[in-house]
């Protein structure tokens, strides 16, 4: 399964593509940032982001596309860029009938760190040794979209959004479906693993 995380914001959008591997591993496929200029009016700003992530589906043709689920803040200004660019993001995704997961930031934490409280460079280490990459992914936007890529891999069902409208793919329920043997120990043929 390939899917591209978003971590979506008006100044610096990330944006990460990550394949899946067999053994609950993951490798990168590509990673940067979306930017826009403060000094341009809001519309200009976000079509320059709708037409970036637009590229960005079009090259990597994910089977997913994993967005962080905006929450209050108290910038209301910022969370309204954020929405706005979860938004864009979202459609973008929709108009190629690619389905769309949301995930919280301390689920996405939870996921690649095992604490849900931790912090930004916890993160950036925690996806670099998950992917093998030789340096920290940065900045930290970018860090954040593949996190959100890598949480999706690991927990693919229960955020897709689109009800019937998207049913999980071919690739999603074989990857589900090794999760969940691999979790009851019971994978294939192969004898009981015992937990460490």
């Amino acid at each position: 399964m390939r899917v591209l995380g978003v971590d979506p914001g008006l100044t610096r959008c990330g944006v990460g593509v990550v394949d899946s591997l067999p053994g609950r591993r993951a490798r990168l496929v590509d990673v940067g940032v979306v930017g826009s200029e403060p000094a341009l009016s809001i519309d200009l700003r976000l079509l320059h982001i709708a037409t970036e992530l637009e590229v960005w589906l079009d090259r990597h043709v994910p089977d997913v596309v994993a967005v962080e689920r905006v929450f209050a803040q108290h910038n209301v200004g910022t969370v309204m860029g954020t929405a706005q660019v979860a938004g864009l993001a979202m459609v973008a995704a929709a108009r190629r009938g690619v389905p769309v997961a949301l995930h919280t930031p301390s689920e996405v934490k939870a996921a690649v760190t095992g604490s849900g409280r931790a912090g930004k460079e916890q993160v950036q280490r925690m996806i670099a040794r998950i992917l093998g990459l030789a340096e920290l992914p940065r900045p930290a936007d970018a860090a954040d979209a593949l996190a959100l890529a890598v949480t999706h891999l690991w927990r693919p069902t229960g955020a897709l959004q689109g009800g019937e409208r998207h049913e999980l793919t071919a690739a999603q329920r074989a990857w589900a479906a090794a999760e969940q043997s691999a979790r009851s120990g019971t994978h294939r043929g192969a004898p009981s693993r015992a937990r460490r």
